[in-house]
């Protein structure tokens, strides 16, 4: 056997770090310059498209694929479920469970990026937990405050005017973020159901300084199979 693990999160280097010594490798997209690490052979970059994986999946003899990648990453996902379907390989797509509200959050639910403007008032300080790569999405934020925080410096300008780029490398604490979010006087923050503790402490900082949150629903899954634990994930390697 040898299994392609989809990386990129913290418990896909979790899931390759328990199968170290083991016929794995891990494969990462690339969307950071100096990506952390890895406990597994590693393969950085896109596989150029349906015909690119397929064609790799074949040259190294991968027999199974299990996709840790993040959770609105959802077009790999169902590219890679379809592929491995149709070359009658295993897969299994690890999902975190995404956050839910408790007392004293102030969350509100929005299918996309765009559909943010309609709740924050203009003149509100806005900050983006969301990444670069769905950035243009919010260009209908006009007359607010944007911020992005990204992990690698920008290689270009902001894609709108009223915008800019902060620069930082998780994880961040609690205390971190109700410090940065205090200094720059942040009225409202966005992010993407994700899911995980170590992205989470944004969210107990909002909830503690009483920023309201706007939470970006999840895509919806296909019918693959999915696992929300690491323990399930390894046993269903086990099984392999």
């Amino acid at each position: 056997m040898t299994l392609l693990i989809l990386g990129g999160t913290g418990e896909g280097r979790q899931i390759a770090a328990a199968l170290q010594g083991q016929d794995a490798v891990i494969s990462l997209a690339g969307v950071t310059r100096a990506p952390e690490a890895q406990p597994l052979p590693t393969r950085i970059g896109g596989f150029g498209g349906v015909d690119g994986f397929k064609a790799y999946l074949a040259k190294v003899g991968i027999t199974a694929v299990l996709d840790a990648t993040h959770p609105f990453a959802s077009r790999i996902t169902a590219r890679t479920a379809q592929i491995c379907t149709e070359m009658d390989l295993p897969y299994l797509q690890f999902l975190r469970p995404p956050w839910q509200p408790v007392a004293g959050d102030q969350w509100t639910e929005i299918a996309d990026e765009a559909e943010a403007a309609q709740h924050i008032p203009l003149g509100s300080t806005v900050f983006l937990g969301t990444g670069r790569q769905t950035l243009p999405r919010f260009a209908n934020l006009e007359g607010r405050d944007v911020i992005c925080r990204q992990i690698d410096p920008p290689d270009g300008p902001f894609p709108f005017p009223n915008g800019r780029f902060l620069v930082g490398r998780p994880p961040f604490s609690v205390t971190d973020e109700v410090t940065l979010f205090t200094r720059l006087g942040v009225d409202w923050l966005v992010v993407k159901n994700a899911g995980g503790a170590a992205s989470g402490t944004k969210l107990t900082a909002a909830r503690q300084l009483g920023i309201p949150v706007l939470m970006i629903a999840r895509p919806k899954q296909g019918g693959w199979p999915t696992v929300d634990n690491i323990d399930a994930a390894l046993r269903w390697v086990d099984r392999l």
